[in-house]
């Protein structure tokens, strides 16, 4: 069975829908209000449970009724919980996000708990970590303890998956560790300072990359799908039309899904095409952990025809 850990952020979200989203000082009347468990890391964990994976999560919650409820969440998914710390003295991390009609968002986050995850915590579950087929990290805890826990996952020739997500620089040393890098198209800007507004501007910013270190990217581009590009070659996978619900943790999916494929021995195109199909059917659906189960990514691959001849591209 594959096994994957994931390092990360668990927090509640309180979605607002709105016909539109505000500008600067302006208020915006809504027309519902939902609560459900969020958190990048927590996102990842279920969609990689819901995939058939064997799943941990390593990160804390507060003592709070938002704690509760996300840890129900996940345990619900069949993710293992043992390694998530009741911290006493922070509440639960929570993010409010403002969702339009078109199903795009604007998220604002009180980490509290998130930003207490430590090189301690990595160390309690390291021998969960050391056996995993992948590691799922992201930057919604602090980057010390990011980079941390890849280094132990590097050193014992398990796979590293960083979402740097929210944006922001990494620290050098970091790069080296990663095998595959996930940014959206901004997070990529942020990384390369180079403006992306085409598939060559984003496998100019994926070379960028691989020379500081990184053995693949992938930079996922919204509707427009995902660009890979390794040391010998790119690649672009187009993204799949459904009826857009909401966005949020569309990325989360994306990322644990190209874990649990490439854990199961899938090539890196091959394993990208699934996890956009994972996240196309994640956006038809409202809520973060709203991930697809295994049999429902392989009907949808097969209703989309999706196993067909692949064209690779070198790299000159």
């Amino acid at each position: 069975m594959v096994i994957i850990s994931v390092v990360g952020s668990i927090h509640m979200d309180f979605y607002i829908k709105l016909p539109k989203l505000p500008q600067p000082d302006e208020t915006v009347m809504g027309y519902g209000f939902t609560m459900m468990p969020g958190g990048k890391g927590a996102n990842q964990a279920v969609c990689a449970a819901r995939l058939g994976a064997k799943t941990y999560m390593i990160g804390r919650v507060g003592k709070d009724i938002f704690g509760e409820r996300a840890l129900q969440s996940l345990a619900s998914a069949g993710v293992n919980i043992d390694y998530v710390a009741i911290d006493e003295e922070a509440h639960t991390g929570i993010a409010f996000i403002l969702l339009n009609t078109a199903g795009e968002n604007m998220i604002a986050v009180a980490p509290g708990t998130d930003y207490r995850v430590s090189e301690r915590d990595v160390d309690r579950a390291i021998d969960v970590i050391k056996q995993s087929d992948s590691l799922l990290l992201q930057l919604e805890i602090p980057i010390n303890t990011v980079v941390y826990a890849a280094k132990i996952a590097y050193r014992h020739g398990v796979r590293v998956l960083l979402n740097p997500a929210p944006a922001m620089a990494l620290p050098k040393e970091l790069y080296s560790y990663i095998d595959v890098l996930v940014p959206n198209r901004t997070e990529a800007e942020m990384l390369t300072s180079i403006k992306i507004n085409s598939i060559d501007d984003a496998v100019k910013a994926g070379r960028e990359l691989i020379g500081m270190g990184v053995e693949n990217v992938i930079i996922t581009m919204g509707n427009r799908g995902a660009v890979i590009v390794s040391k010998d070659f790119y690649h672009h996978v187009p993204a799949f039309k459904v009826d857009v619900v909401d966005t949020t943790g569309a990325g989360d999916v994306f990322v644990a899904a190209l874990g649990v494929f490439l854990s199961r021995g899938m090539d890196i195109v091959s394993a990208c095409r699934y996890a956009c199909a994972a996240a196309a059917l994640k956006i038809s659906r409202m809520g973060a952990q709203s991930a697809p189960t295994l049999d429902e990514v392989e009907n949808f691959i097969r209703q989309h025809q999706l196993i067909s001849s692949v064209k690779i591209y070198g790299v000159s």
